[in-house]
């Protein structure tokens, strides 16, 4: 399916910040509910974020897997209705993940007593399917809870190393727990399936995201550290970030190793090929975040405190690109081309027909020739009014001096309405064939509500909208602006 063959409207929210389930959202009932939402606007996109099981921090950019699912986001209210979980009691005062993990080992249990054939069918299919990662991952995660969620290049040397004999003894020790991470991940593969096919059906489709980097603590630098740039002893020799922008005077220091990009052009790019494909049998369209650094990329020491004193390295550029076209009969992948982007990251973006992003929070710096401004929007490319980085639209308008205020009102051509909607509405007008508003700006929500705050580790990534947020007006108006501007499906 092309995705940008029409018009389409979007909302960008994360599953862990709908309503239901203790300490985050999941993928039960108020999921269902959520899709419910989006078809009575007219609303026929999802965005959310990156899926993959997270740090203590949460960030769904820095994942212990790049094609894992998070065990949080898994419905233990879907196992109870199934009957392989009595009851579901999860205390907020006690410490939810451990409550989670109990859970889950519970219905494992009811899972081996009461499954019927085809449940077990699909168990054995999906384990067998998912081999390539999923073993892995398993035995990562079985390693990393036995010594006390240490990073694992501070495992014990034959372990960290992947010594043959260490890891044969480790994984008959630790085979009871490495069965449950491949039920788990199972369990969330089969709900995301479903609800994925619910929104499908009702024609809602599903977008991804895609960190081009990967935490250095995961599973994926572990058992392929050939893969990326670190020594002997598993630590770090450079790191990613990017240089000073918009978000920071110093620059992000994102702690990633950097790719051994010449390694991975000689395995014909195999590891990312099996990453793209994971991400396509999840969702119908994927956003790369970071496009950039494909073409080149920010290479920080890895003693340096911040990103200030970085360089750029070129990336794979062309070369990683004609490969994914060559796999891959459709490739419904968009460009995350924000920050600092030369006329070659451009270049490289629409040689292979890569739509990139507009940010309206972005466009009102007082010059006409701003790529962010409605006017000077491509056909071929997604508008947001701000994405999760990004205060929610009326914070970033209360925080605008009054000049600010006049550039933005005076553009756009009404002093009347209030924001966030007048943002909305400019989104929702763009020649852009897909607009993704977040939740927060339908809703009208004020910066207390942002989901994140770019260089700040601490108190991102827990928002949640509740219904009683959502009123009937709210539904109304957008599903009017949808229609107004031409982005109803029928």
């Amino acid at each position: 399916m092309d995705v940008f063959a029409q018009r389409r409207a979007g909302i960008l929210l994360h599953p862990t910040s709908l309503p239901g389930g203790a300490g985050n959202g999941d993928l039960g009932p108020e999921a269902y509910r959520f899709v419910d939402f989006l078809c009575s606007c007219d609303v026929s996109l999802w965005q959310t974020l990156p899926l993959g099981p997270t740090h203590e921090d949460l960030s769904p950019y820095q994942c212990l897997s790049v094609h894992a699912g998070n065990f949080r986001l898994i419905s233990l209210q879907s196992l109870a209705e199934l009957g392989w979980l009595d009851e579901v009691r999860l205390d907020e005062a006690l410490d939810l993940d451990t409550q989670r993990k109990v859970h889950l080992l519970a219905a494992h249990e009811g899972f081996q007593r009461k499954a019927g054939e085809d449940d077990r069918g699909a168990l054995a299919h999906f384990v067998q399917e998912h081999g390539r990662w999923l073993d892995d991952y398993a035995f990562y995660e079985a390693l990393r809870t036995e010594h006390g969620g240490r990073a694992w290049y501070h495992w014990p040397q034959p372990i960290r190393d992947r010594a043959p004999k260490a890891l044969e003894t480790a994984r008959k020790r630790l085979a009871k727990r490495i069965e449950q991470v491949r039920f788990e991940q199972f369990l969330f593969y089969r709900q995301w399936g479903q609800l994925r096919r619910y929104a499908n059906d009702r024609g809602v489709l599903l977008f991804g995201d895609i960190p081009i980097f990967v935490a250095h603590d995961s599973a994926d630098v572990w058992a392929h550290q050939e893969w990326f740039s670190i020594d002997e002893s598993g630590q770090l020799q450079v790191v990613a970030g990017v240089p000073p922008d918009y978000f920071s005077a110093t620059g992000q220091r994102w702690g990633n190793p950097h790719y051994r990009w010449d390694a991975l052009k000689k395995d014909g790019f195999g590891w990312w090929l099996e990453r793209i494909r994971s991400q396509m049998e999840m969702f119908d369209l994927v956003r790369i975040d970071h496009f950039r650094g494909f073409e080149a990329y920010w290479e920080i020491d890895a003693q340096a405190d911040t990103a200030v004193d970085g360089h750029w390295v070129k990336g794979p550029g062309q070369r990683f690109f004609k490969v994914l076209r060559q796999v891959f009969e459709e490739l419904p992948l968009v460009a995350e081309d924000l920050g600092v982007i030369t006329p070659e990251v451009t270049a490289l973006r629409k040689q292979f027909d890569l739509p990139g992003m507009k940010i309206l929070q972005f466009a009102f710096d007082g010059s006409a020739d701003n790529p962010y401004l409605p006017h000077n929007h491509e056909e071929l490319s997604v508008v947001y009014t701000g994405t999760h980085d990004n205060n929610t639209t009326l914070g970033w308008y209360q925080e605008l001096s009054d000049e600010q205020h006049y550039l933005v009102r005076h553009y756009l051509g009404d002093s009347s309405e209030a924001m966030p909607g007048l943002l909305v509405r400019a989104a929702l007008a763009s020649v852009a064939r897909l607009a993704v508003i977040p939740l927060q700006d339908v809703l009208g929500l004020d910066g207390a509500h942002r989901m994140n705050v770019p260089g700040v580790t601490e108190g991102n990534w827990h928002w949640r909208f509740n219904w009683d947020q959502v009123q009937e007006e709210h539904t109304q108006r957008l599903r009017d602006w949808i229609q107004l501007y031409g982005r109803k499906i029928y």
